[in-house]
């Protein structure tokens, strides 16, 4: 039998959330200033009225199931551009995957053991150190290293609007500018949301970023785990 409310409350919702992003990207565009991000100011405003009007995150979260839905096959579409560049990929794959297998370890480690000396708590350290992959990933990793997937969504939702607003500033400010290093650099650090934001530059942005999100997100998953336990039987 058909659920009426159910339908009518997802579509409901759903529609506000869309409505709500649609106009914040709008006011973006408008005003040209990328630290008007429509992700960010979106989860803002959807917080503000969920306090007012007493709706609980799990309610929300059940209705919008529809758009949740609709992020994988979004990640998949980033994968485009990757296709567009392959021939271009082929002779430099092999030096990308070890600088992006270097940075995994480095990132993974420097947060673990920052966490570890500020406050010492392994469940937070752990949730930090995975912060710079696709959240899914991270947060089935979160679980498999009794973190806190709670921590580690907030984070990885930072580390990607960081990267989305002042990622490309950032690098370029530093003297970075080659559309290749910056793909690849934002892919890495900001995974889906630094992707999506630096595809509106170029395909070759796209295609890097891409390349990093994936290989990052496959590396981190493959060496966490016995990473963390290491550097926990050797430091603390």
């Amino acid at each position: 039998m058909i659920n009426i409310q159910l339908i009518t409350t997802s579509l409901l919702f759903s529609g506000i959330t869309l409505l709500i992003y649609q106009g914040f990207a709008w006011l973006q565009n408008k005003s040209g200033k990328i630290w008007l991000n429509p992700m960010l100011l979106s989860i803002f405003f959807l917080i503000a009225l969920c306090i007012l009007f007493h709706i609980d995150v799990q309610s929300y979260e059940q209705s919008t199931l529809l758009l949740s839905n609709l992020l994988e096959p979004a990640v998949v579409a980033l994968g485009y551009p990757l296709y567009q560049h392959l021939n271009t990929m082929k002779s430099q794959w092999k030096h990308m995957t070890l600088l992006l297998a270097a940075g995994a370890v480095l990132v993974i480690s420097s947060s673990y053991i920052f966490t570890m000396i500020i406050i010492e708590l392994p469940s937070i350290a752990v949730s930090l150190s995975l912060k710079s992959i696709t959240t899914p990933v991270g947060i089935a990793l979160t679980e498999q290293l009794n973190g806190n997937t709670a921590i580690t969504a907030f984070a990885i939702i930072l580390a990607g609007l960081f990267g989305a607003i002042f990622g490309i500033k950032w690098l370029t400010l530093i003297n970075v500018t080659s559309p290749k290093v910056q793909g690849l650099a934002i892919g890495a650090a900001s995974h889906a949301l630094g992707t999506a934001t630096v595809s509106q530059l170029s395909y070759q942005h796209a295609a890097y970023s891409s390349f990093a999100l994936i290989i990052s997100a496959t590396i981190t998953a493959i060496i966490s785990p016995s990473l963390i336990t290491q550097i926990q039987l050797l430091l603390f």
